[in-house]
Order: C-alpha cells, then sequence, then structure tokens
C-alpha cells in the first residue's frame, strides 16, 4: 500500500508521528512538508529509506502541489496511490471579539483550500489506488453541535476552518460516490503537540496509533 503522509510546517507533530507509523508498518510513505526536514524527520528517513520518501511541498501553493505530484508520480512509475491524508493546519489565538477576526482569509486557505488543492491535484494517482481513500484530519471545534463546548476558547478561525474542511469532506465523498472513494473527516483527539499544547489528553503517538487503525 502506498500512504501519502501530506504535512507542513516543521515536519512534526502529528503529522510525523503518522509517517512514522505507517512506515513501521511496512507502507510506503511520501511524507510531504513545506520546510526543510527537522532533525526528527531526517533521523526517520535514514532509518527508514526504503519505505519513506520526503517530497517539498507548499499546501498553498499550486504550482509546489503540481510539482510534488509530478515527482511522486515519477516514483510510482504508473503506480498509484492508495491513501492520501491532509494534516496539514494552524490555528491562531485571539484576545478580542470575533469582530476583530483579521485572520479568516489566511486560515482558510492554510486548513481548507489547500487540502483542497493537494486532493484535486492528486485525483488521477488516487484513481489508480486500489483503496481511493482520502482522510481530511478535522477537529471537534468545527462541530456545530458542539459549539458551546469551544465558546471560551478563543480560535475562532480555526473553528470556523474546520466546519468548512468537514463540508469539503462531504462534498468530495458526494461527488465521487460512483468511483468508489472513500472520504473522511477524522478528528485525532486532543493531542499533546503545538497545536493542542502540553495539557492535551493524549500524547501524539497514541493519536497517531488510533489514526493508523482507522484508516488501515
Amino acid at each position: 500500500m502506498v500512504v501519502t503522509i501530506l504535512t507542513r510546517g516543521r515536519s512534526r507533530g502529528l503529522g510525523l508521528a503518522l509517517a512514522a507509523e505507517f512506515s513501521k508498518a511496512g507502507h510506503l510513505v511520501f511524507a510531504t512538508a513545506r520546510d526543510d526536514p527537522t532533525p526528527a524527520f531526517e533521523e526517520l528517513i535514514k532509518s527508514s529509506s526504503s519505505t519513506f520518501k520526503y517530497i517539498k511541498l507548499d499546501a498553498t501553493s499550486r504550482s509546489s502541489v503540481q510539482e510534488a505530484e509530478k515527482q511522486v508520480a515519477a516514483l510510482l512509475d504508473s503506480k498509484g496511490i492508495h491513501v492520501l491524508i491532509n494534516n496539514a493546519g494552524v490555528i491562531n489565538w485571539m484576545t478580542t471579539g470575533i469582530h476583530a477576526l483579521d485572520d479568516l482569509d489566511s486560515v482558510l486557505n492554510s486548513n481548507v483550500t489547500s487540502a483542497h488543492i493537494v486532493t484535486g491535484t492528486f485525483l488521477p494517482l488516487l484513481k489508480r489506488g486500489a483503496q481511493k481513500k482520502v482522510i481530511n484530519m478535522s477537529s471537534s471545534g468545527g462541530s456545530i453541535e458542539r459549539s458551546s463546548v469551544y465558546s471560551t476558547m478563543a480560535i475562532p478561525a480555526y473553528n470556523v476552518s474546520k466546519a468548512a474542511l468537514n463540508m469539503l469532506t462531504v462534498q468530495y465523498a458526494q461527488s465521487y460516490t460512483d468511483e468508489v472513494f472513500t472520504f473522511l473527516a477524522v478528528n485525532p483527539g486532543w493531542l499533546r503537540i503545538d497545536l493542542g499544547g502540553a495539557s492535551a489528553d493524549l500524547d501524539v503517538e497514541t493519536g497517531a496509533k488510533a489514526d493508523v487503525e482507522l484508516i488501515e
């Protein structure tokens, strides 16, 4: 099985943990990140060279995504991708009210538009794969039903973006139902990573293992 893990920022956190878990299971992983690999990422590349490939990709740039797709396609040599995981995302805290929200465009671009660009660009490779799975990492912060739980958390742009990502996932699922695709919006849980903070419920390794079991 070929699994493409999409990470952004500094090739760490959940994206790195997912890449490690899939690689450990013997799957071929194309892990992408916008920046140069962190030391932990470099170590994974060295220790898993046969099952782990690093591809530079800025998920907010169409030209960067297209170039990454060309590199992956060349390495696969007419084979396809089984699973695509959109894990890129940012979260910004604000102390003023919703009326002063000024980062909505940038957060939507990072958390929603980038997932759309990557998914659309890699669809031809996904169509060649047997499983045809697209996993969008979402959050309970995007839940309308549970919005009151997050009313005291000053992350409105993040919550709006995750609600939008959920609907984007549904739109793709409805559009490709006849082609036997599976599109899932997955809440990985409250993890102790940069986005979740040190007081979160779960360590990132536990969260990654649960996600891998669900995806497989």
